[in-house]
């Protein structure tokens, strides 16, 4: 199998507390790879370890085939990041941001505009290329942000939190785009907080406290937990922690 992600042991400390603890997680090309945990848990750490945003403490992991401490340069090349915070600028309009987010990902003119034409088409914003980004509502931004991190065809695409405070709707949506992307051959590295839409994705890890103490499909996890629920399986995990644990 061909992996896009491959992480071995991989740690990160901050002073005496251990944000990330030995952590081993293989995502395969294409793959739709769901990144689980509470606020602290280390999700957004790993994901900038990953990144090459982040050195770890000690641990090893490739991106794209790249060793992420000695190669983080070329991993950013390979990648698309969506923040959990809205990064794009409010005052430009859809095409602005487009046309900003291109050049600095290194797109030539040409291909630029080809590329808007194609992703304007793939999420709809066809008709709002015009139209001031801060007017939008917030599902149309989240759209667009996706669309800014697509840009270059990334072979892989980070997305952290992308569906926070959008409505049901705008979120079934936006993952119907999730796993076109992936029929596509994009690997999608994704955390949320929504234990629902978690179970679109095809694996899912479970993080408590800095490390995986879950992984596997939606399915086997709670066929294997005896949970009804991604939900269920969650709260009987944070049940089992350690007294006296971080929440």
């Amino acid at each position: 199998m061909e992996y896009s992600i491959r992480t071995e042991h991989l740690t990160k400390s901050f002073g005496s507390f251990l944000a990330v603890d030995h952590i081993d997680v293989s995502v395969a090309k294409g793959e739709v790879f769901g990144f689980l945990g509470a606020n602290g848990a280390g999700k957004t750490t790993a994901i900038r370890m990953l990144c090459g945003l982040l050195a770890p403490t000690s641990g090893r992991g490739t991106v794209a085939g790249f060793d992420i401490i000695r190669e983080s340069e070329k991993i950013r090349t390979r990648i698309g990041y969506m923040s959990q915070k809205f990064s794009l600028y409010p005052d430009l309009s859809v095409g602005q941001n487009l046309r900003l987010y291109g050049r600095l990902y290194g797109l030539g003119s040409k291909d630029l505009e080809a590329r808007i034409r194609e992703m304007a088409a793939f999420l709809g914003l066809e008709e709002l290329l015009k139209r001031v980004t801060g007017s939008l509502p917030w599902g149309w931004q989240q759209r667009l942000s996706l669309a800014c991190a697509n840009l270059h065809r990334p072979e892989i695409l980070f997305l952290d939190e992308p569906t926070g405070s959008v409505d049901p709707v705008s979120r079934r949506n936006f993952w119907d785009l999730i796993h076109r992307l992936s029929e596509q051959g994009t690997t999608i590295f994704i955390t949320s907080h929504y234990m629902d839409e978690v179970e679109y994705c095809h694996r899912l890890s479970i993080m408590i406290d800095g490390r995986v103490a879950a992984m596997g499909t939606p399915r086997e996890l709670k066929r294997d937990s005896g949970c009804a629920t991604i939900h269920e399986l969650f709260l009987k995990l944070v049940e089992k922690k350690p007294a006296g644990a971080a929440a």
